[in-house]
């Protein structure tokens, strides 16, 4: 049975923290269409004098991207988004963590349950502000650190605890 994209969920920590103990994970999706995580993988493959194919894996750049996103009055997500984006803010400034979670559907009207959890510190890097007439909006992107650590994460208080 194909998964529905619903059931895998992207958090990302509102408030900024960088010691994950005050994070308030906001899940992402409301507006967008689509979400993936671009591995952008680093692989150089090459042949040796005998014939050889010889592959190199040097691991990943994960980014994503983001848009639209609408900027919403209280909602501290878009709120902190876009004090970077007009503040021009860089570097630690931009850094928070990223929750992934993979769920598995619950039984008739259970709620699903996670299957795996991985956190990540993350850099959000507004790429513009503004937008037409469907509202303000400030798309960004999401640089992955690399750092990612697995755990458990509680759908009801949004609390990520590492395994």
């Amino acid at each position: 049975m194909k998964l529905e994209r619903k059931y895998l969920a992207h958090y990302l920590d509102a408030a900024f923290d960088k010691t994950f103990v005050a994070a308030q994970y906001v899940r992402l999706g409301k507006d967008l269409e689509d979400f993936s995580v671009d591995l952008n993988p680093d692989v150089e493959v090459g042949k040796n004098i005998l014939g050889e194919n010889s592959v190199k894996h040097n691991g990943y750049e994960a980014s994503s991207s983001t848009d639209p996103v609408y900027y919403e009055y209280d909602d501290a997500l878009t709120e902190k988004i876009m004090q970077i984006a007009m503040g021009r803010k860089t570097g630690d400034e931009c850094k928070t963590s990223y929750v992934e979670v993979l769920l598995k559907p619950g039984e008739g009207d259970a709620a699903p349950t996670v299957v795996h959890a991985f956190r990540e510190e993350v850099y959000v890097i507004p790429s513009s502000y503004g937008g037409d007439t469907s509202g303000v909006q400030v798309p960004f992107e999401i640089r992955y650190t690399g750092n990612r650590v697995e755990g458990t994460f509680d759908l009801e208080t949004k609390k990520f605890a590492t395994a």
